[in-house]
């Protein structure tokens, strides 16, 4: 299914902000200071919009597995979608300060429950408030909406898909799918989905950990830092620049996206989706899950 750009302007949000069916959501989240974003939402914000917290909205309590932002329930995020007036023919466009990673998770999660009509604006609020475009700091009185979450189970990986992935897909399968000239492997391993590993480098080669308690990344993964999608002024990139972007990466095969929690992972989905790919699941879980499993294994730079 042919999917519209999932990334709207600035000056498309200005043009559009007042249409009935439009739901703005304030997705602002700093790790580390749970409050800030609630803070600076009420501080000031797109008029009209409202608040979904990435942790109390977006994610389930943390447990045993499932990461450090674990899905939300279907039902749950249905309730909280519809506090926020979404409906089934709401057009929502999401927002953010943190690159478009917070704004993305709630793009990932409304398409998880079969709502397409949603979208990133590009930059963020900071950009926004420097443009000149209007602010407030009125909360405005929301009409509940009546969204019906119908979950698409194929956008989702679990931990298990993972593992079957990561069995197959080593490093030279990957190389031999994007034609990078490795020798073909077996036909399990050219057909197995291939994994992608969103965060930072020196996390990805386990040189460094500063939130899980075990660094490493998932055998088999490829490292492409979700930052890559962006260009230096925090523009999502498009056309040429985000093919380039996504280089080696084919767009036959079955792809598996991950970071640290399930959230950095979803604005390369969301980029990937833009550039055309058809295929793309989202490890939920993460890598905060994959260690959570006594055994799953763990690859460094070194092996």
């Amino acid at each position: 299914m042919n999917q519209p750009n999932p990334i709207v302007s600035m000056k498309w949000l200005l043009a559009r902000m007042y249409e009935p069916d439009l739901v703005i959501a304030d997705c602002r989240f700093a790790l580390g200071k749970p409050e800030s974003g609630r803070e600076a939402y009420e501080a000031a914000h797109v008029p009209g919009a409202v608040y979904l917290d990435l942790e109390r909205d977006l994610s389930a309590p943390v447990g045993e597995h499932g990461g450090r932002h674990p899905l939300p329930d279907p039902a749950e995020l249905e309730a909280a979608l519809r506090r926020a007036g979404i409906g089934p023919d709401s057009r929502v466009v999401a927002y953010d300060d943190q690159g478009g990673a917070m704004a993305s998770r709630l793009w990932w999660l409304l398409r998880w429950l079969g709502h397409d009509a949603v979208y990133v604006m590009d930059q963020g609020f900071s950009a926004w408030q420097a443009a000149g475009y209007p602010v407030t700091d009125a909360t405005r009185v929301v009409v509940p909406g009546a969204f019906r979450a119908r979950v698409r189970p194929e956008l989702l990986a679990d931990v298990d898909a993972v593992r079957a992935a990561s069995r197959t897909a080593e490093p030279e399968a990957w190389s031999s799918a994007a034609g990078a000239g490795a020798e073909s492997g077996s036909a399990a391993a050219e057909s197995a989905p291939l994994l992608i590993d969103s965060r930072e480098p020196r996390r990805y080669a386990g040189l460094e950990e500063p939130i899980d308690r075990a660094a490493g990344h998932i055998p088999g993964a490829v490292n492409r830092f979700w930052k890559g999608v962006l260009n230096e002024d925090g523009r999502w990139k498009s056309g040429d620049a985000l093919s380039a972007a996504l280089d080696g990466i084919p767009q036959d095969r079955e792809l598996i996206v991950y970071c640290g929690s399930g959230v950095t992972a979803c604005p390369n989905v969301l980029a990937l989706q833009a550039a055309g790919y058809g295929n793309v699941r989202l490890y939920a879980g993460s890598w905060s899950d994959w260690i959570s499993y006594e055994g799953n294994p763990i690859a460094t730079e070194d092996k």
